[in-house]
């Protein structure tokens, strides 16, 4: 199937979490191991049974504790083949759920025991023999509701731990008990909102193997729709939340803040109030603050400049936007308030003037606040909207504007196309694929040498390529008198460049007629943008048969890589 690995990738594990609560696991064996085992069994929720022939009273100490207290069955006898079928639930006619054996691998009782075991479709798990093992046990941190786990797939179980605890040590504290919070906070919505939000959180984050479903970024009409989709505001924000706050502030955020800024948000017309009062911070006075309106670059904390880093250590207040990647918010010092916009689709105007106000609010109380924004502020920032408000409530000579670098040149770069290209591309259209109140814009005509960068398209992909590729209502009547618009050919080369110069970018590189297709099979990385042109294929060479290629990761930035800075920089090691 396209976008899969080629049929030849050796096999890897299929990693499930099992819902082990009232199953019986079967553990046979006396010693260290085995206790673990134990542990692992009971704090999944299930029954464990231990045969051992050996007394309970010279059992590894664990075990005996376990067996005294009662969460622990011992049978104080050797393994019997029909243990596997007698001493199971009698919901699944008393077989056993699960097997696990700690016996030396040379005991010829293994593999007795795996023979009869995957002859009978129970799931088996024998230490040190992979080639019986039917499961494997990965190595897991564990924070409250959160689990990760971690799988060499046998090829270095030492490593795997290393691994774990490495990716356990990067993460924040408290982010376990935020996982539990924000659970609650979906339970309640569901409760209060029933149908019309039930519905929305299946399709937004209940199966945690795929990514967000094509639709993440769907347009809520701005103070429009009926009423079930006025309701799902609080779902979508929620969604919001957890798709795009950095780590490290969903690790802090407190009752108040959920409450507020989630259960209590767009239950009417009127913005929300912030979470981040307008006199918290440094400044104050009877002096007037300033406002500083600066672009954050594609994603990459390397790619600010000096300047916004500088407003960023330095500022009273930040109002940041959803899409301004953790990395960057991650540069604020921790004595920094912050309070990140309630955008999505159809929010953008009441989230858009609460910052204003609140910007408005910090600067009369003499504070420095900053704007900061994803990419540049004057490319589909608003930033120029920004700077008309302040002047109109007499602020206009305390503002300043720094920019950033654009996603919509440098996302290409980074995916290895370069939006221009002698003997290929003379130009290069940068464009929105969402105009004003969601209304599409008017199509740009096919032109042989241009390349065309997208942005806020991917949401409405489908009706984007139709736009492009056939003629609108009317539009064919008018064509003698009005001209032709030139269409684009259905095979015209494009990527779409999701999370830029982030460490999990992802390009998925396709053609116009199968890029709707490939984002809604390989779901939704925002933010992205859709770059379309025969540029796209200059340093790639699509698969002869492949209807599309997706490619995960970036690592170009890292400095220490040294003589492959360059080749990952420009994103093309390994395009043929």
């Amino acid at each position: 199937m396209a976008g899969n690995p080629p049929l030849s990738s050796p096999p890897i594990s299929l990693l499930t979490a099992q819902h082990s609560t009232g199953h019986t696991h079967l553990i046979i064996g006396s010693n260290p191991l085995a206790a673990s085992r134990a542990t692992q069994s009971l704090s999944s929720g299930a029954k464990p049974i231990l045969i051992s022939p050996t007394p309970s009273e010279e059992l590894h100490y664990t075990l005996t504790q376990y067996i005294t207290s009662g969460q622990l069955t011992h049978l104080a006898r050797p393994f019997e083949s029909n243990d596997l079928f007698t001493l199971g639930r009698d919901e699944v006619d008393n077989v056993v759920d699960a097997v696990f054996i700690t016996l030396p691998p040379k005991d010829p009782l293994v593999s007795q025991i795996a023979t009869l075991c995957k002859k009978n479709r129970i799931p088996i798990n024998a230490v040190d023999c992979p080639s019986l093992c039917s499961f494997s046990l990965l190595s897991t941190h564990l924070d409250g509701p959160l689990q990760i786990g971690v799988t060499t797939n046998g090829r270095g179980c030492k490593l795997a731990s290393r691994i774990r605890r490495e990716i356990a040590a990067s993460l924040p504290p408290g982010l376990g008990s935020a996982v539990a919070r924000l659970g609650d906070v979906r339970r309640r919505i569901i409760a209060e909102d029933k149908a019309s939000s039930a519905g929305l959180l299946e399709s937004e984050g209940l199966d945690d193997s795929v990514d967000q479903t094509s639709d993440f970024n769907k347009l809520v009409l701005e103070g429009g729709g009926n009423e079930e989709e006025q309701k799902t505001r609080r779902v979508r924000w929620l969604s919001q939340v957890c798709e795009y706050w950095p780590l490290r502030r969903l690790a802090g955020i407190s009752e108040e803040e959920i409450v507020e800024g989630v259960l209590n948000s767009y239950q009417s017309q009127k913005p929300a109030p912030s979470s981040s009062s307008s006199t918290e911070g440094g400044g104050g006075g009877d002096k007037t603050g300033r406002v500083i309106l600066a672009g954050s670059g594609p994603g990459h904390p390397d790619l600010l400049t000096r300047a916004t880093y500088k407003a960023i250590q330095s500022a009273d207040l930040i109002l940041a936007d959803k899409l301004v990647p953790a990395g960057v918010l991650d540069l604020i010092p921790r004595r920094t308030p912050v309070s990140i916009a309630k955008k999505f689709p159809g929010n953008a105007d009441r989230a858009q003037e609460e910052f204003l106000e609140q910007a408005l609010a910090g600067v009369k109380a003499g504070k420095t606040v900053l704007r900061l924004k994803q990419g540049d502020p004057f490319i589909y920032g608003r930033g120029g909207e920004e700077v008309q408000y302040f002047r109109q409530h007499g602020l206009g000579d305390r503002v300043v504007v720094l920019p950033g670098i654009t996603s919509s040149l440098s996302a290409p770069l980074f995916a290895g196309v370069p939006p221009t290209q002698r003997d290929v591309a003379d130009q290069v259209l940068v464009c929105t694929g969402t105009g004003k109140k969601g209304k599409a814009p008017v199509p740009p005509e096919f032109v042989e040498s241009r390349t065309v960068v997208f942005l806020m398209a991917l949401h409405r992909i489908t009706g984007l390529v139709a736009e492009l590729t056939e003629y609108l209502p009317g539009e064919e009547e008018n064509a003698e008198t009005k001209g032709r618009r030139k269409l684009w050919p259905v095979d015209t080369p494009c990527a779409v460049i999701e999370r830029a110069s982030c460490p999990d970018q992802r390009v998925i590189r396709t053609t116009l007629k199968r890029v709707a297709e490939a984002i809604e099979q390989e779901g939704s990385r925002p933010p992205g943008l859709l770059v379309v042109g025969r540029a796209c294929e200059v340093l790639y060479t699509p698969e002869k048969g492949r209807s599309w290629l997706v490619e995960d990761g970036f690592k170009g930035l890292d400095l220490e890589f040294g003589n492959d800075f360059a080749a990952g920089a420009l994103g093309v090691a390994g395009l043929a």
